[in-house]
């Protein structure tokens, strides 16, 4: 500013000297203090873009007055050509999936053209991780301008601009009201799109198609079009044509009008219609009254669509429905089996609001109910979707209304044949793992919901990396280099590898894959980077290459049993990790792999083909069949001849005694608990290290997914990271916490909330993670949570056929979940009470099927170690023939349990507390009754088998003792019945479930 002035001006001394220019220096004060906005270059000169090369895409709301259910609109623009594409939204989340269906038909429509970078802005409705994995998957590069630089995302805000200024006159121009701001905007994307831009002479549907766009069927939007009256609603001497508002066009041939009477938007074929240009009708047959102005960014209404992690989901979706087509044949000989899409075809509001009061219009007639009818209405007596006994099987998948498809539909359905998909759903991992579990085949039992706690577990928004090469593309590239080296020192250490030779004639080498992991602890923190060398194990043959591969490891209740003796006996608890524990383990059988990738050849061989050349394996590798059996062979020979004793009672459990000392090791693959008194615990970390490298994890805090709480009067067993990750995954890590996991179940059984599927009922599409959630459930109840127990065996029954009332009941285990994250088993040292049982029978508990529900329960010091709820599986015909069942089910679980702690205690030299009977609780007293006396052939009993009586022989060796207790203070009755929330609360306080909040 002063060089202009002393240029300008005379009798400064600096006239006749060189000024500075201000892009020579720079000055601090002014570049805090003054802010002008440049304008950014045209790239129009040059950049030399391919059609779809680069595409822009913005959202425009939210919008009040919304139009329909509409409060937003994206819009998505070619750099190239301007082709542009314009679709509503009903909320922010569902952007990315109307975005993600964009790109699937562009690929399809335009082969030659890859798509390979989309410019977003940095809302929150363009973050999705698995939009982003999809895209890199597929070559697409995600672009987002700096934050707050509209110009670097100039072309979609133009767009928005010009649509804006483009639909507000025409809304003025027609008397609709200025909730058809929807129609509007569509129609002015279609005029767009046939407008030749300032960069370009042609327009932009020329440019892409190749030919001169036909706008003979163009009409003023807004006018009003007489259409035919459907055949089966009009009469010989009545009026054939009806009044309607003409609102744009879905093709060339086809017409989209508003009936001005009700506001439902129809379709018409264009050479039927005729148009009066000069008129324009007014929605609901009055004089336009509404003089409402449109706010196309009205801020205050944001709180009403807050960002969620539906929009991750519905992305899901869509994507696992392109894989699905993607499978499918070209040419379909059984159109039956075709899958429908989830994402309807509408892209228009499907209903304007009418004024009350309006008259309705004398020659028009009333909507149709069955051809012509409004889009998206449903029939009065609607078609039956696939019920419980469908003697086929089949299930008929609908539209999901909430979904929109932009600008028609992504398949056809073929008409008056239901659809009939396989039973099947994605996995919660189906992004990164492409699982998809049958829902007919599938046994949710321990190993499945194992599997499914895996899953849970995993980071997705972290994933592990699958190659070397995505190793080496991260941020920490070093950790994991580190971790490989360490592996291939661990092999070269142990000796796995022999001798490298020409693979034998007959001998199928085993392939391999690097497996990469990050260890964390309890809270969730990465401790440390794990490099596995496996072997593909899935192409070894049985009586071949493998013979036995059952390994034992500690099951959760002998687990849990052992943290109660801990507690009772004041001893200790340590955790030690085997550091490559499978490469201790010989082979039993000759096994050939595949050389690994950077495995040098020796001299002798480098003059072959590495296709021809295989290694032998001395040691068992991570990924055989039998490295396990193996593992735990060498280890048990071990420790055998160590002097440690084991039973089969638990082949897990090793324990050695010397005088007053003992010390107990509990076997889990490669993760030893040890427990003992100081010295000879001791001892026995000293001679697992002589034979073994291992790890010393110090006091036991995080093991078989359990959080242990060491606290001043015991310990408490919870899961709570478990559980937060588990509703994280299933989106509910938001939702309002509830008091009980199920709600009371009416004695109407048609009103029982858990009753079989009805006919009317649709099964849950392959979308709704339904078995998943039963799989991470059952692996929470079985360890920690017994209180979600009845609730989830009820819901289990159902895996095969779920329906939206059972989802329903999942969700509600999931909002008490939420607001008991960090419940868990308080095992207390202040009791010294031994093994007490507990069994109940709930009679007619499933009353569709006349099944009873047996459920017992064992505690250890006044908390639960073993449990169980189960339906019956043969129908009773009393209460007292139901209890009978329940008790003989909890007596071969308590000869078990007493066997095991009597191994342990005898083992160790500890004063067993089970030389007495163990007491059983039961509140029936004829049943207790009859199992005193035995088993009588009778009017009462001559139903019932013998086998049942089993209780009685216990009761006469003095194993078990059978009281009776009041029905309000069994505990079993946790495991039986859905109850109020008072008495469900007392009951899990009784079973020894305390909160960490409680305690500390």
């Amino acid at each position: 500013m002063m060089r202009k002035i002393i240029e300008n001006s005379r009798g400064h001394h600096l006239k006749n000297q060189k000024i500075l220019q201000s892009k020579d220096i720079t000055c601090v004060a002014c570049s805090h203090g003054k802010l002008i906005t440049r304008p950014s270059p045209t790239k129009v000169g040059t950049e030399s873009l391919n059609f779809l090369e680069r595409i822009h895409g913005d959202i425009c709301g939210p919008i009040h007055p919304p139009s329909g259910p509409f409060r937003y609109f994206m819009v998505l623009i070619d750099a190239s050509t301007r082709w542009s594409h314009v679709c509503l939204l009903s909320s922010r989340n569902m952007a990315f999936a109307r975005l993600l269906a964009q790109l699937i038909r562009l690929r399809a429509h335009f082969p030659d053209y890859p798509i390979k970078k989309i410019r977003l802005d940095n809302a929150g409705e363009f973050t999705s991780q698995t939009f982003n994995d999809y895209c890199m998957s597929i070559g697409i590069s995600v672009e987002h301008p700096v934050p707050h630089v509209h110009t670097q995302n100039g072309l979609a805000e133009s767009l928005i601009k010009r649509l804006q200024m483009i639909a507000r006159p025409m809304i003025m121009k027609s008397k609709l009201p200025v909730s058809a701001w929807g129609h509007a905007v569509l129609h002015a994307a279609i005029l767009i799109r046939i407008r030749p831009t300032s960069y370009h002479t042609s327009s932009p549907l020329k440019l892409v198609f190749g030919q001169e766009p036909d706008i003979s069927h163009l009409r003023i939007f807004g006018c009003a079009v007489y259409v035919p009256i459907a055949p089966p609603q009009r009469t010989k001497m009545g009026p054939q044509r009806r009044l309607g508002i003409y609102v744009g066009y879905e093709s060339p041939s086809i017409i989209k009008y508003i009936e001005p009477s009700t506001g439902d938007l129809f379709t018409a074929r264009f050479g039927d219609c005729h148009f009066d240009e000069s008129t324009f009708p007014t929605l609901g047959g009055d004089e336009k009254q509404l003089k409402n102005n449109i706010s196309w960014n009205e801020l205050s209404l944001s709180h009403l669509d807050p960002r969620t992690k539906e929009c991750e989901l519905e992305v899901q979706r869509i994507i696992h429905l392109q894989r699905l087509a993607n499978q499918l044949p070209d040419a379909f000989t059984d159109p039956k089996r075709v899958t429908k899409s989830h994402i309807p075809a509408v892209n228009a509001p499907e209903k304007l609001s009418v004024q009350e009061g309006h008259p309705h219009i004398g020659n028009e007639s009333s909507a149709r109910l069955k051809r012509g009818r409004p889009i998206g209405s449903k029939d009065k007596n609607p078609r039956k979707k696939k019920g419980a006994n469908n003697e086929d099987n089949k299930i008929e998948v609908t539209v999901m209304p909430e979904m929109k498809s932009p600008e028609g539909t992504l398949d056809m359905m073929v008409p008056d044949e239901p659809q009939v998909p396989e039973n099947e759903e994605i996995s919660i991992n189906y992004i990164m793992s492409r699982k998809v579990w049958n829902r007919n085949e599938i046994d949710a039992d321990e190993i499945f919901s194992y599997n499914v706690a895996q899953e849970v577990m995993e980071n997705n928004e972290d994933q592990e990396p699958k190659s070397i090469g995505e190793c080496k593309q991260r941020n920490d590239w070093p950790n994991w280099k580190d971790a490989i080296e360490a592996e291939l020192d661990s092999l070269n250490k142990r000796e796995v590898f022999g001798p490298v030779a020409h693979t034998p004639k007959g001998v199928k080498p085993v392939g391999y894959k690097w497996v990469f992991v990050r260890k964390r602890n309890e809270k969730n923190e990465i401790v440390r980077y794990k490099a596995r060398l496996v072997a593909q194990g899935f192409s070894q043959r049985p009586g071949i290459d493998y013979e036995e591969t059952y390994s034992p490891v500690v099951d959760a209740t002998t687990f849990r049993y052992l943290i109660s003796l801990v507690i009772q006996e004041g001893i200790d608890l340590r955790l030690m990790d085997v550091v490559t524990a499978y490469l201790y383990g010989s082979l039993d059988t000759d096994i050939y792999m595949k050389l690994p990738e950077g495995f040098k050849l020796p001299n002798s061989c480098k003059s072959s083909s590495r296709e021809h050349l295989s290694i032998k394996l001395n040691k068992s590798l991570y990924g055989l069949k039998q490295s396990g059996r193996m593992w735990y062979n060498r280890l048990s020979e071990y420790l055998l001849k160590e002097g440690y004793k084991n039973d089969f009672i638990c082949p897990c459990i090793f324990i050695k005694r010397k005088e007053s000392e003992y010390v107990i090791i509990a076997v889990y693959v490669d993760d030893l608990n040890i427990i003992g008194t100081p010295k000879e615990l001791q001892r026995a970390i000293e001679c697992l290290k002589k034979e073994f490298e291992m790890k010393d994890l110090g006091k036991t805090k995080f093991c078989l997914g359990l959080q242990i709480e060491h606290l001043k009067d015991g310990i408490l067993v919870h899961q709570e990271t478990y559980i937060e990750k588990l509703l994280s995954r299933f989106y509910m890590d938001k939702s309002h916490p509830l008091s009980t996991p199920m709600v009371v179940r009416s004695l109407d059984v048609e009103k029982d909330p858990f009753r079989p599927p009805i006919n009317e009922e649709e099964i849950l599409g392959p979308e709704v993670p339904y078995l998943s959630a039963i799989g991470a459930l059952m692996f929470l109840a079985s360890h920690t949570r017994p209180d979600i127990s009845f609730a989830l065996n009820l819901l289990a029954r159902y895996s095969s056929c779920p329906t939206r009332r059972y989802w329903n009941g999942v969700k509600q285990i999931f909002r008490y979940l939420q607001g008991t994250k960090d419940m868990g088993l308080y095992f207390t040292n202040k009791s010294k009470t031994s093994l007490v049982g507990f069994a109940d029978a709930g009679y007619m508990s499933d009353p569709h099927t006349g099944r009873s529900q047996t459920g017992y329960l064992f505690t250890n010091g006044g908390t639960a170690i073993s449990w169980r709820s189960v339906k019956q599986t043969i129908t009773t015909t009393s209460s007292n023939h139901a209890e009978i069942l329940a008790i003989h089910e909890a007596s071969r679980e308590c000869v078990w349990l007493r066997n095991v702690i009597q191994h342990i205690r005898g083992s160790c030299g500890i004063s067993s507390g089970e030389e007495g009977p163990t007491v059983l609780h039961e509140d029936n007293a004829a049943c207790i009754a009859q199992l005193k006396e035995g088993y009588i052939k009778g009017d009462r009993t001559t139903h019932i088998s013998p086998k049942f009586f089993f209780t009685h022989d216990l009761q006469k060796n003095g194993d078990i003792t059978v009281q009776q207790i009041r029905s309000s203070e069994n505990l079993a009755d946790l495991f039986t019945k859905s109850l109020p929330t008072s008495t469900f609360k007392k009951l899990v306080h009784g079973i020894g479930m305390r909160r960490l909040t409680e305690l500390s």
